[in-house]
């Protein structure tokens, strides 16, 4: 299983690349082969403020949907639109094409939750 160790990752399944105080996040490798085939992707919060750990939005797979966790809190700027048309890009590119959304981090959000690739891996077992 693929876990970028530049990357850090949830609990939930979630990776976080930050760069300065923008953060963008998608589903990991482990969470999208338990999901299969994703077939649509919602988020509705793009402008919108929210905490660590609230929902941002949903990923529908043919079998089930997920609800997707916002690792730390800011701000919702951008969901990426290839995804609208391209839902599988999640399956195929988790940790390239296939990010979700950018967040503008709030200042003095709590990063102390997110996990090295080597706790993630280590969750997994």
């Amino acid at each position: 299983m693929n876990t970028p160790s530049e990357l850090k990752y949830t609990k939930d399944h979630e990776w976080v690349k930050i760069e300065g105080n923008i953060a963008t996040i998608g589903i990991t490798d482990f969470a999208q082969g338990e999901l299969g085939d994703i077939v649509y992707v919602d988020v509705d919060t793009v402008d919108d403020d929210i905490n660590g750990g609230d929902v941002f939005g949903s990923v529908e797979a043919v079998k089930t949907v997920s609800d997707l966790f916002l690792p730390i809190s800011g701000k919702v700027i951008e969901f990426n639109a290839a995804l609208e048309d391209q839902p599988e890009l999640l399956n195929t590119e988790p940790y390239g094409n296939g990010w979700i959304i950018k967040l503008e981090i709030a200042d003095g959000a709590d990063q102390s939750e997110l996990l090295s690739a080597e706790e993630y891996q280590a969750i997994l077992g």
